[in-house]
């Protein structure tokens, strides 16, 4: 405990000061208590002189205390000045230290920095001279590949002047070929005004729809009926229908005057003229090639021009209806494609129905086959079951003559107790 703090002084000054009133409170206490103890009385006088010298001697130590301490606080404020000077004393020195080394540091770094800046402006000078002479040789070698470029178009150019007067050749070619097709067209209008070739080009136009829809024995070209006529192409479909006939000579006469009238009366007369025509051209096809019991109860007539189809339909309808009540049917090239498609579903249908015996035992015979492999399934898996038992045993036995093996190797006989009670030990015990 440290009796220089002034707080811990205080406190046994009063301390000191309640234990002498309390002493005190016990004297009275024990003079009222007992009246006739003086040698008690003079004994604690003298303890009370005691106490009071001892009070004495606290006072002058706590004086001296208080002295001390205060010797000690201007002791410590002496020290401290005296190393607060020594430090300020330091700082300035450090200080003045620092200056002088910033300073020197200064100038080493200027001098590097000019040292760095003299060597920056060489190497810059290097530079510019290196890319100066990487540019100059990059403008040589781009006037070299100019001059390359310079004479390979000219020379694509010579190449493709020489295609474009091949090309100019062939444009001469077709040319000659688009002449020769004019030429053609002519021939074919002299043809289609002629009403035989006419006749022959709508037959050679149905012949070949006719031959790309329908398979090569399902029809006859220019075939003889039991009448004694011959028509153009007759489908052999079953009954029913029954064969059908097509019938290709389309009047075109009537229909190319009402075309080229200029007058509304040749008009009129143009129309009444197209209208007789296709109104005989169909009772025609209807008494020659519809034969109840031989042929279909209808017929086809082919128009190979779509345009007098269209025209027909539009604007000549009741010829149209006419013909479905006579049972001839209308066709163009188109229409006639469809319908002949539609045809050949019904022969396919009719020679599927012909074939439904033979697909018929196909199909059993299909079945049988189809039994007889899930039997040989059946089997089969019964031995790959077999095989697998077999091979589950192998293993395991193979697994336990391992492990036979292993004891032997290792003389663990004694671990080799007779799995059976037939098997014969290898040595006998003593007393067997």
């Amino acid at each position: 405990m440290d009796f220089s703090d002034p707080q811990i002084q205080m406190y046994l000054l009063i301390a000191a000061g309640l234990l002498i009133a309390l002493i005190l409170l016990m004297l009275r206490s024990v003079l009222r208590q007992s009246s006739g103890a003086s040698q008690q009385m003079v004994m604690l006088a003298q303890r009370v002189d005691q106490l009071s010298s001892g009070q004495d001697q606290l006072g002058g130590s706590l004086t001296t205390v208080v002295q001390n301490q205060a010797q000690g606080q201007n002791q410590i404020t002496n020290l401290m000045e005296q190393r607060l000077g020594e430090v300020q004393l330091n700082l300035h020195e450090n200080l003045s230290k620092v200056q002088r080394r910033t300073g020197e540091n200064l100038a080493t770094m200027q001098q590097q920095m000019s040292d760095n800046l003299a060597t920056q402006q060489l190497k810059m000078q290097e530079n510019l001279a290196n890319m100066q002479m990487r540019t100059n040789q990059s403008l040589s070698e781009l006037h070299e590949k100019m001059g390359q470029s310079l004479m390979g178009n000219a020379k694509q150019t010579a190449t493709s002047l020489t295609q474009l007067q091949e090309r100019l050749a062939t444009i001469d070619k077709a040319q000659e070929n688009i002449t020769k097709l004019s030429g053609d067209v002519l021939s074919l209008q002299d043809i289609l005004s002629n009403k035989q070739t006419r006749g022959a080009f709508g037959e050679i136009q149905l012949n070949d729809i006719v031959g790309k829809a329908l398979p090569r024995d399902s029809y006859a070209l220019q075939h003889t009926l039991p009448n004694g006529k011959r028509a153009d192409c007759l489908i052999h479909l079953p009954n029913p229908p029954g064969p059908i006939v097509i019938d290709s000579k389309f009047p075109l006469e009537a229909y190319e005057a009402m075309l080229a009238s200029e007058t509304e009366a040749e008009l009129k007369a143009g129309i009444q003229a197209f209208k007789i025509s296709v109104r005989k051209h169909i009772n025609d096809i209807s008494d020659k090639y519809i034969i109840e019991g031989e042929t279909a109860d209808g017929a086809l007539m082919f128009l190979p021009s779509e345009a007098i189809y269209a025209e027909l339909h539009s604007k000549f309808s009741d010829l149209v209806h006419e013909g479905f009540a006579k049972r001839v049917w209308i066709v163009s090239p188109t229409t006639c494609m469809a319908t002949l498609n539609t045809m050949r579903a019904i022969l396919k249908d009719a020679r599927m129905r012909e074939q439904a015996g033979e697909i018929r035992k196909a199909l059993r015979n299909l079945h049988r086959d189809v039994e007889l492999v899930g039997e040989r399934a059946g089997k089969l898996e019964t031995h790959l079951r077999q095989a697998n038992e077999d091979v589950s045993g192998i293993l395991t036995a193979a697994s336990r003559a391992g492990k036979r093996a292993h004891r032997l190797d290792n003389f663990d006989f004694e671990e080799l107790a007779p799995e059976h009670p037939n098997v014969v030990p290898l040595t006998k015990q003593p007393g067997e």
